[in-house]
């Protein structure tokens, strides 16, 4: 980066996954970074290390913080207030995979908290310093469950469509003040998030175009670069980044 001064992201949920990743790509970017971790302390404490070692300049810091738990939530956000945040990546996630009739309205709530309610609550204590600087970014990490249905992901996908939907207004409400607000909308991510399905990758693989999984750096390049100074212009944007899942019909000749 070529700003006089560092700037610097919240990412949540960054300390394994897709979201250390995320962390890894932002800091070897220029910028410095907090990140939330709510079990993985240990390999927050080790991805910190690492990446401070390795770029002495950056300032890296893990805060523990369980989004589910809105006294914690609040308690973090109102120490967030007063401090100066150029971006912030909405990167942590529950899901909650279950048939619409059989829907368990608490676990539905649980995830909505985490997936959502988190992410305005946060935005809430950084969007109104970005916006008095002019100058802010905000990524929020979506899915294509929330653009194509699929059986089972009823609760989850209306997570992430009510975050879609919070996300393009937010962007229209703050662009005149320099802040760009975009999603990805990634499909499946090689991570150790998608263990459960391992006995059925062989068959899910066959049915994206690319033929493969997601590597998680290829979703945190995009982060890195909607970041930057040259996204200026992209903002309101549901960007999927799926191996052209949500571009198939879905339905095949045999």
């Amino acid at each position: 980066m070529t700003t006089e001064t560092t700037r610097r992201v919240l990412v949540t949920g960054g300390a394994s996954g897709l979201g250390s990743a995320i962390v890894r790509a932002l800091v070897y970017a220029g910028y410095d970074i907090a990140f939330t971790y709510r079990s993985s302390g240990d390999a927050a404490e080790r991805l910190v290390a690492e990446l401070s070692q390795a770029n002495p300049g950056r300032a890296i810091t893990a805060h523990p913080l369980d989004l589910a738990d809105r006294d914690a939530l609040e308690v973090f956000c109102e120490a967030q207030e007063g401090e100066a945040f150029y971006g912030l990546v909405h990167n942590a996630g529950q899901s909650y995979d279950v048939l619409a009739a059989m829907m368990a309205q608490d676990k539905a709530e649980a995830a909505m908290q985490v997936n959502f309610w988190s992410l305005t609550r946060i935005t809430k204590a950084l969007v109104r310093g970005m916006i008095r600087g002019r100058s802010g970014r905000i990524v929020a990490i979506g899915s294509v469950a929330a653009l194509q249905a699929n059986p089972g992901n009823a609760a989850y996908a209306a997570t992430k469509g009510a975050l879609i939907s919070y996300c393009r207004t937010l962007a229209i409400e703050s662009a005149k003040r320099g802040v760009t607000v975009n999603v990805i909308a990634p499909g499946f991510i090689d991570t150790e998030m998608m263990a459960p399905y391992a006995a059925h990758r062989d068959g899910m693989e066959k049915q994206i175009p690319l033929g493969r999984f997601a590597k998680p750096e290829e979703i945190a390049a995009l982060v890195a670069f909607l970041m930057g100074d040259a996204a200026a212009y992209i903002t309101g944007a549901v960007l999927p980044v799926d191996g052209g899942l949500t571009a198939m019909m879905g339905v095949h000749r045999t």
